[in-house]
């Protein structure tokens, strides 16, 4: 992430972005983080006021994302040289070159 703090607010809102934009998921799997578990423990809550019955399952499974993991691999090898971006513009335009060129 380019954020520099996260927080249970920031990922309180990541959350109700991602469902907002993608749907209701069923599951959740995150890795050990506490900001993540805390952000959808949040979200559950907040369904349970909203009166809803059925809640996100919280999977907390290091390894279960390792593929992801290992997929960004190559963008961590070619970015983490670099000094840093200094917009999220040049960061996009970045990263879309570099996966880009990892699917050709």
């Amino acid at each position: 992430m380019l954020s520099e703090h996260r927080d249970e607010a920031a990922a309180t809102a990541f959350f109700k972005k991602a469902i907002d934009t993608n749907g209701f998921p069923s599951k959740v799997v995150m890795d050990k983080s506490g900001v993540n578990y805390t952000g959808q423990k949040n979200i559950n809550f907040l369904l349970m006021l909203a009166g809803l019955i059925s809640f996100v399952e919280i999977l907390q499974i290091k390894y279960l994302n390792n593929l992801i993991e290992q997929d960004h691999r190559f963008i961590k090898k070619i970015t983490n040289p670099m000094m840093g971006f200094k917009t999220f513009h040049s960061a996009k335009a970045t990263l879309y070159g570099i996966e880009t060129a990892h699917m050709i």
